[in-house]
């Protein structure tokens, strides 16, 4: 086994239980649950390092990857300033095994969950280096030099990223029934876009006025949810809704 395989089954044991839990089945939950703590035992025991702080690809704990210690982020394998320590490594120590262009995608995610969404714009180098050399479709693999341009799906994660991490639209609740919004503006000023809901549009707009920026969001009927800025919910209703964010720190 590896530390990449093992996290993988680990994650969808986590999600199995969460949705048989949202279908009411919760001895079918428990009994992933359990399988899913016995797993995280042996994943720590086996693929943590003490003395980088980070997990190795393989028990010899000889190969680090972005790959396996993004998905110890997503699984909550670590938390905290152990995970935020991890994700400054992700960021910055480039002996780790860098991610593949489909990989980028929990990447992201699992940089963002830690904290540095604010640095989104930044990661997207491999994209502009497709665009770079001429390329239509994104490329199989982050190897340009060997690589096609084949149109792959595992390429586009920017077009997600876009909505979700940088105007920070995301679903609260299963079916989108209720919305969370979490920007990570970055040093963008102004920026806007739109969403599709099952029951309408979702619309934000960030700008920055007199030193001070503002979050107009606006919500389909009978759809609430939650703002996120600086570790602080406002709660957002349906229709209309103008937040004053303070300065971030």
């Amino acid at each position: 086994s590896s530390a990449a395989m093992d996290l993988q089954l680990l994650w969808a044991y986590q999600v199995a239980a969460d949705m048989e839990n949202k279908e009411g089945l919760k001895d079918q939950a428990l009994e992933y649950l359990a399988y899913a703590d016995q797993l995280t035992k042996t994943i720590k025991k086996k693929y943590w390092d003490h003395n980088r702080n980070l997990f190795a690809d393989r028990p010899e704990k000889d190969l680090f990857s972005q790959h396996v210690n993004a998905l110890a982020i997503l699984t909550g394998l670590i938390s905290g300033p152990e995970a935020f320590a991890v994700g400054r490594m992700l960021v910055n120590d480039s002996s780790l095994a860098p991610a593949s262009i489909y990989f980028k995608y929990y990447l992201h995610m699992a940089l963002t969950k830690t904290g540095f969404g604010n640095g989104y714009l930044s990661w997207l180098g491999k994209w502009k280096e497709n665009i770079s050399m001429g390329l239509s479709t994104w490329a199989e693999t982050s190897d340009l030099e060997t690589s096609r341009s084949d149109c792959h799906a595992w390429g586009s994660s920017p077009n997600i990223e876009f909505f979700r991490i940088i105007l920070g639209i995301d679903s609260d609740a299963p079916g989108f029934t209720k919305v969370k919004i979490e920007p990570h503006l970055g040093n963008l000023k102004n920026i806007s876009g739109e969403m599709p809901h099952p029951k309408g549009k979702i619309s934000v707009q960030y700008s920055f006025i007199n030193g001070q920026t503002i979050a107009a969001i606006s919500l389909p009927e009978a759809v609430s949810g939650r703002f996120v800025w600086a570790g602080k919910d406002y709660m957002l209703t349906t229709g209309k809704n103008l937040i004053k964010l303070p300065m971030l720190k």
